[in-house]
């Protein structure tokens, strides 16, 4: 019996940034779990071969080509979800990112970070999340029901040297999942939910070359994650996927406003 709580069959869930590593995973764990997903993101190639994956694992799921900073691509992505299978039941919002220039190399300051780029990496990991909040978001706040999740990081959690525009930007999805968690509880009631995933250290495209040697081998800073991470250890992409289907599923029907994080006991470590 208690495993029909995360039974996610006659759901529809978008994934923003699904057509990436991290957010590609999660998608197909919920198609998994019974959910219609629609895979959001830029890169139709990506989100077709994710789409097809699905369908041959036996789900359901349509590509839905959009920038998360173009509210009228998501509105568009909104008919075209809602025309198919006529409701929203659960957003995950996995897009986001990091630049170069919003990091600090080793032989920089903080006065050498590039202003652009830091309000670049702002906008598409905080604004990347806020608008596909508010346009999902409102079906959801029309029924009274649904599951919102966001993507933070450890690195809002801590400070994480070098890094810093991707970690202010994540901090202010931690506060805007606390604050829209409260808000819409006390307004719309308990069925509408927000929490975040606040995942540790995992390889990804951007930051392969700063995690890995091309051997494989760990960088300087690799190794220093590993040493602070207790699991000893990155993780792994579908290790995301049962805290996904749990805050996205009835199994977690009185969890709001919470950040878990998937660290590999990163966060609990001091470092002695």
């Amino acid at each position: 019996m208690m495993s029909n709580l995360f039974d996610l069959s006659g759901k529809v869930a978008i994934v923003t940034g699904g057509t990436g590593v991290l957010g590609g995973a999660m998608a197909k764990g919920l198609a998994e779990a019974g959910a219609k997903i629609g895979i959001l993101g830029r890169s139709e190639d990506s989100a077709d071969e994710n789409v097809k994956e699905i369908k041959d694992n036996g789900g359901e799921a349509i590509p839905l080509i959009a920038d998360v900073l173009v509210k009228s691509d998501l509105q568009e992505a909104r008919k075209k979800v809602l025309d198919q299978w006529g409701r929203i039941d659960i957003l995950i919002n996995a897009a986001g990112g990091n630049l170069s220039g919003a990091t600090i190399n080793p032989e920089q300051s903080f006065l050498d970070l590039e202003d652009e780029a830091l309000e670049n990496v702002m906008n598409l990991n905080f604004m990347g999340t806020y608008h596909p909040t508010k346009v999902f978001g409102e079906d959801m706040i029309e029924n009274k029901q649904g599951s919102i999740i966001h993507i933070s990081s450890m690195a809002s959690d801590r400070a994480i040297t070098r890094v810093l525009g991707y970690s202010a930007a994540k901090a202010a999805v931690d506060n805007f999942t606390k604050f829209l968690a409260t808000e819409l509880a006390i307004k719309y009631g308990d069925g509408l939910r927000v929490n975040a995933i606040a995942p540790g250290f995992f390889i990804g495209e951007q930051n392969r070359d700063l995690l890995l040697n091309e051997d494989g081998s760990l960088t300087d800073r690799g190794q220093t994650i590993v040493d602070n991470t207790p699991m000893n250890r990155f993780g792994e992409k579908e290790e995301l996927i049962g805290t996904a289907v749990w805050l996205a599923s009835e199994a977690s029907k009185f969890v709001t406003g919470t950040v878990i994080p998937v660290d590999g006991g990163f966060s609990a470590f001091s470092g002695v």
